[in-house]
């Protein structure tokens, strides 16, 4: 009430002088003054943030305790500068090495609700199409608050960045990290973007044969790339095709990634089909460059950028 005081004396002193505002109606001085004393005071705004959902985030203050429950949030989170705020992360949380020592909480498909509770976090990050709705809705249903990440495009990434370090307070790292990915895809983008297309058959697995579509992170990767994904157009973002498609489709190239960071022996298997030019461009990019919607997947762009280049230049 103090502020308010002092707000209205400031403002009666400004229109006149102490002289001015005796001779002015003592009804519409005591208006006056009741009507500022209930004017909000300026104070330090909260966090108010939306998440990839469009769901609107308000905290008071900036968060302390976070849980992850998607490896990818993981590696966002510290692109943030938030990693020392994790409390708890979901199994294959292992970037950077730090992430290691994080206590589990389970999967992402799996995760133990109670076990989150029991760490008491003031957010949880997760993964919209990756974790199990009902999981999320007992978190929820605890009074856990519960941000959903999940980035269109790959410029979004650099927006989930933005966004974990307004809610954690490292605004600042944040807003570094967002930039450098951000100037790295523009600078990707305006280096392949005019060279020769390329068609390239994506293998996720082998058996059952599997790829994606262009509306996946792998697609974007491709045409990033300066690549055509020869089954870019099917419905689903992950597909079963057959041997028989894949040699009628006439790629140039096939590029895999499999299930972890070592190049599957499956792939080889391609060389078996005589006369079939994909054969002699088999490659591989690292399944946790290019699979996790988080800041190392420009790594595994630039991966694929090198290969998708070294099948125009006949390598």
């Amino acid at each position: 009430m103090r502020e308010h005081k002092d707000c209205v004396k400031k403002v009666v002193e400004g229109g006149g002088g102490i002289g001015y505002a005796s001779r002015m109606d003592s009804r519409f001085a005591r208006g006056l003054f009741l009507a500022l004393c209930f004017l909000p005071l300026p104070c330090r705004a909260g966090v108010v943030v939306e998440d990839d959902l469009g769901n609107r985030v308000r905290l008071e203050r900036p968060v302390q305790r976070i849980v992850s429950l998607a490896p990818n949030i993981t590696e966002i989170l510290y692109a943030a500068g938030a990693g020392e705020k994790l409390v708890g992360a979901v199994e294959y949380s292992d970037y950077p090495a730090a992430a290691r020592r994080i206590l589990r909480v389970g999967s992402s498909q799996a995760f133990d609700v109670e076990k989150i509770a029991a760490l008491h976090p003031d957010i949880v990050f997760a993964w919209k199409s990756g974790n199990p709705a009902g999981l999320l809705d007992q978190l929820e249903t605890l009074g856990i608050r519960v941000v959903l990440v999940e980035p269109p495009d790959l410029p979004g990434i650099a927006k989930d960045i933005r966004m974990a370090g307004e809610i954690a307070g490292t605004d600042a790292i944040a807003e570094q990290s967002a930039s450098a990915f951000l100037a790295r895809y523009r600078e990707l983008k305006e280096k392949y973007s005019g060279r020769r297309k390329v068609k390239i058959f994506y293998e996720i697995w082998n058996d059952p044969l599997m790829t994606v579509s262009q509306h996946q992170f792998i697609g974007e990767a491709m045409h990033l790339c300066g690549a055509i994904d020869v089954f870019g157009n099917l419905p689903s973002l992950v597909s079963t095709v057959s041997v028989e498609a894949v040699l009628a489709a006439g790629p140039e190239a096939i590029v895999a990634s499999g299930m972890g960071n070592v190049r599957p022996s499956w792939l080889d298997e391609w060389k078996k089909w005589d006369g079939f030019s994909a054969s002699r461009h088999l490659y591989f990019v690292p399944a946790d460059l290019i699979n996790r919607a988080g800041p190392r997947l420009l790594d595994g762009v630039e991966m694929l950028c090198g290969e998708v280049e070294a099948v125009r230049k006949g390598g």
